[in-house]
């Protein structure tokens, strides 16, 4: 099959979550399956920086309609293989007064969202319709268009109007970010007028772009099975429960486990850790000597020097080291954690590490909890794809205590460095992770700590029950080793989309 992904970021050559790296992954995955594969996104400022000229070139110009004025759209098409990470060729979507821009792709660097998001990924989703209709010169035609998130769930709504269009699949990540606009917007876009309504784009009088991929795609998927249930309840699906549950009526949802990509996020090859290990080799050096090098890294960061470093870091060694690496939000569940945080402090002999941003309240709370408990607790705000690695291989807990996970894949590096996940039993941490009680250890299933309520009190008790066993040697590395021993490649989630794109519509 021909296969079209379009999303709006793609790990490695633009990150802020999650999305990067499925669009990152799936594509390789379904590549090594023998399908044709191209991605397309859109050519970010950023992203012209870190590809070499002679790794791409233009292959196609268009005129597409914006508010008010008409944009001059280049394609250049970045080779499979030429930018390591991307083993599929790729559609970069120039226009510069849209998208040369550094740093963040949606925000300003005020951290709000860029005020013409909404025409920004309007005209990127007319651009990857017209490549989906094989108008722009490239004699390619796909047979199936793979949409991600609202960046690109226009595309759907503007194919659904075509004849002999592609089939369409529309992936949700996260149903918070509904990308809703005013009717204006609409307007000025020139969007055919019929994809207006209540069974079209308009979500109460506003114009939206998730609602375009959800009402119009062929085929709706979610990044996890649970969560494919969620969504279709209130609590979890932000006014589009309706939607949802005639999607999943006509049999036209599901819930499909992301994977991760083993060649980038695996000890044994991991270039971004300190010591290299496996479930066959190494393990227990290795997670000891990778703590080691974190602890000394985050020492250093934090301002201490090396001979107070070389001072500490033995006891530091013997206390157990719970890692957290995500955005500082309140859906990861940062509230909860600033509640039990100095309990658990004064309770235990338990270090912390703490690697993100986002909220700007919880970064400084979290700085402030370090500045209290030096030498306790260390903090590093800001985006670190070294640490993130380092802390997965260095920490001998993971915390993922988020309130809503559409699927995370933190816990699944996780159990694959031999770090078992503290989680809340929700979306994909509940299909990914099994509780360590005492019938689960017994029968050698246990993979990491679950708690299924998400207050404080159930956090502390987990904790303080994964911290009872970290004590327990012989049942803590067989803990370890179950969760080595799971396979969350994509390449099963590769064959079920496969299977997906082949029914009929």
């Amino acid at each position: 099959m021909k296969i079209l992904f379009a999303t709006s970021e793609a790990h490695p050559l633009i990150k802020t979550g999650g999305l990067a790296d499925v669009s990152g992954s799936l594509p390789n995955a379904l590549s090594a399956l023998k399908h044709k594969v191209r991605l397309v996104l859109p050519a970010y400022g950023d992203v012209m920086a870190k590809i070499p000229q002679k790794a791409m070139r233009k292959v196609a110009e268009l005129e597409v309609g914006g508010c008010g004025r008409t944009y001059t759209a280049s394609i250049f098409q970045l080779k499979a293989g030429a930018f390591e990470g991307i083993d599929v060729p790729a559609w970069l979507v120039d226009i510069p007064e849209l998208f040369a821009r550094g740093g963040n792709p949606y925000l300003a660097e005020d951290g709000t969202d860029w005020w013409d998001n909404g025409e920004r990924y309007g005209v990127f989703s007319k651009v990857v319709t017209e490549l989906s209709m094989d108008r722009v010169g490239l004699k390619w035609k796909p047979d199936v268009v793979h949409v991600n998130d609202w960046q690109t769930g226009l595309v759907s709504a503007l194919l659904s109007l075509e004849e002999a269009r592609p089939k369409t699949v529309f992936t949700v990540h996260n149903m918070a970010f509904p990308g809703n606009f005013p009717h204006s917007l609409f307007a000025q876009l020139n969007i055919p007028a019929e994809l207006w309504g209540m069974e079209g784009v308009e979500f109460w009088g506003h114009f939206s772009m998730l609602k375009a991929g959800l009402v119009s795609s062929d085929w709706v998927t979610t990044v996890s099975p649970t969560y494919a249930k969620e969504i279709c309840f209130p609590e979890f699906a932000y006014g589009f429960e309706g939607v949802l549950q005639k999607r999943r009526e006509e049999g036209r949802l599901v819930g499909i486990l992301n994977g991760i990509d083993e060649t980038i996020w695996n000890p044994k090859v991991d270039e971004l850790i300190h010591r290299n290990y496996s479930l066959e080799k190494g393990r227990v050096a290795g997670k000891k000597q990778n703590k080691t090098f974190l602890l000394n890294e985050m020492a250093l960061l934090s301002g201490l020097d090396e001979k107070s470093v070389a001072n500490e870091i033995a006891a530091w060694l013997d206390a157990p080291l719970v890692g957290f690496v995500g955005r500082m939000v309140g859906q990861k569940g940062l509230d909860l954690v600033l509640e039990v945080l100095p309990e658990v402090l004064d309770q235990t002999d338990v270090n912390f590490v703490f690697v993100g941003n986002g909220n700007k309240y919880f970064e400084a709370a979290l700085l402030e909890i370090a500045k209290n408990y030096p030498q306790r607790v260390w903090v590093y705000v800001g985006y670190s794809e070294v640490l993130a690695h380092q802390v997965e291989a260095g920490a001998d807990l993971f915390l993922m205590p988020s309130r809503f996970e559409p699927c995370g894949l933190n816990q699944m590096y996780s159990l694959a460095y031999g770090t078992p996940p503290i989680v809340h039993h929700t979306g994909g941490l509940a299909d990914t992770v099994v509780n360590a009680t005492d019938e689960n250890l017994k029968k050698g299933t246990a993979t990491g700590f679950v708690f299924y309520d998400p207050s404080r009190y159930a956090l502390k008790s987990t904790l303080l029950h994964a911290l009872h066993l970290y004590g327990k040697k012989r049942s803590w590395q067989q803990l370890q080793k179950n969760g080595m021993q799971q396979n969350f490649g994509w390449k099963a989630s590769a064959k079920h989309y496969v299977e997906l794109y082949s029914e009929d519509v």
